[in-house]
């Protein structure tokens, strides 16, 4: 008996444990259903209106940061006097540019021709065959020589030869001063242009760092997405300042080079025509003595 009360007891055992955790397992949906779905359908609909009220003022302040700050947005937005200055430097570029390349085409000319005609003339035996030489040429050799004979000839019946050199010496100093003036051209543009751009670019950056403070004032806010455009658009200005300043004041340092050593060669064929003149002179001294002497 006792075994089959045991036998029978745990066999009641899976029976009672259903009977027993029936209700619960019933009990728990019922009463847990209604709370989660009084609790989730209010604490749903807050943080929608509370995410919705939160985008749109990030949306807004994001479309007012966004600005286009490349160079040629810059110039269009900024202030009419930072505008006109910004054109005026970017001509004053156009102008550096412009006389270089022309000014290193004129130089690299000059210098070839006239090195080329100091060596055509070289073995010349006087004056004349040297303006023969050099009948085609438009260095300033055949000044020279052209200025020498004309003073020969003017000074015809002058038997004193130092007066003619000296005076054929001043002819080519004035001719040296008028090749130097000509070669010259267009230098003294680009050093005004070197020396005042940056001030320029200064005076347009100023004005508009001044407009940017008086926007400030107007709209009351220190915001850095509302002051970097005006400040940015001022400071262009001296980058396009900086940007025709220095090709300038390269480009004219380059060029006192070549020029000087342009009028290096220069001297050499002024020297050169007087040595021949001083030939020619001597001469016909020597031709005059040979006549007196017959």
């Amino acid at each position: 008996m006792t075994c089959l009360r045991r036998a029978a007891i745990v066999a009641l055992l899976p029976l009672l444990l259903i009977v027993a955790l029936t209700p619960v397992a019933a009990q728990e949906p019922q009463s847990s259903g209604p709370a989660v779905s009084e609790t989730q359908a209010p604490a749903a609909i807050p943080p929608t209106t509370a995410t919705t009220d939160a985008a749109a003022p990030a949306k807004g302040s994001v479309q007012v940061g966004i600005h286009d700050l490349s160079p040629w947005s810059m110039f269009l937005s900024a202030d009419i006097v930072v505008k006109a200055i910004m054109i005026g430097l970017a001509f004053a570029s156009l102008l550096t540019w412009t006389i270089f390349v022309a000014k290193f085409l004129e130089l690299s000319i000059v210098q070839r021709r006239l090195a080329q005609a100091l060596k055509a003339t070289a073995q010349a035996g006087s004056l004349q065959q040297s303006l023969e030489i050099l009948r085609s040429d438009k260095s300033v050799l055949r000044s020279f020589m052209a200025t020498a004979i004309n003073e020969v000839r003017v000074s015809a019946g002058i038997d004193n030869d130092a007066g003619i050199k000296e005076r054929a010496a001043s002819r080519f100093s004035e001719v040296t001063r008028t090749e130097a003036r000509r070669i010259r051209v267009g230098m003294g543009l680009l050093a005004t242009i070197g020396a005042t751009s940056p001030f320029v670019g200064l005076f347009g950056t100023v004005w508009g760092i001044m407009n940017s403070f008086i926007g400030i004032s107007k709209t009351q806010t220190t915001n850095l997405a509302v002051v970097a455009p005006g400040i940015a658009e001022a400071l262009l200005a001296t980058a396009i300042g900086l940007v025709a300043a220095i090709p300038a004041v390269i480009i004219y340092n380059h060029f006192s080079r070549m020029t000087k050593g342009y009028m290096d060669l220069v001297g050499k064929a002024s020297g050169a025509t007087g040595r021949q003149l001083s030939r020619d002179l001597d001469r016909l001294q020597g031709a005059h003595l040979r006549r007196a002497a017959e």
